[in-house]
This record gives C-alpha cells, sequence and structure tokens, in this order.
C-alpha cells in the first residue's frame, strides 16, 4: 500500500499515511473542503448555489 499524498510506503504508526505529515496533509484537504461528499438533496444544492451567488457578489 502506498501513501494517497506522497505515494511513498506506508508506515503502520501513520497508516494508510507514510507520515504524520502526509496525514496533516490529508487532514487539511478535508478541512479546506478540497474533498467533498456530494449530497443528493436538493435543498443542499440550492443552499451551495445562493452561497457562491451571495460570494461572487460580494467580491464584485
Amino acid at each position: 500500500m502506498t501513501c494517497p499524498v506522497c505515494k511513498k510506503a506506508t508506515d503502520k504508526a501513520y497508516r494508510p499515511f507514510c507520515s504524520k505529515r502526509c496525514a496533516d496533509v490529508d487532514l487539511g484537504k478535508w478541512l479546506d473542503g478540497v474533498y467533498s461528499v456530494p449530497s443528493q438533496d436538493p435543498e443542499e444544492q440550492i443552499e451551495a448555489f445562493e452561497e457562491i451567488a451571495k460570494q461572487n457578489s460580494t467580491l464584485h
């Protein structure tokens, strides 16, 4: 098994990662919203579009 972040061999202590650094990089991606679980709920999709529109209007 290889580390999903850097592709090095995994370390038993940090599995599925090779190091604490790669585990922290992965956690940071989750917290920053790089990874997401898609929703099939129409209300959540509408709310997401409204939030994007709201953010775009404040940028201009």
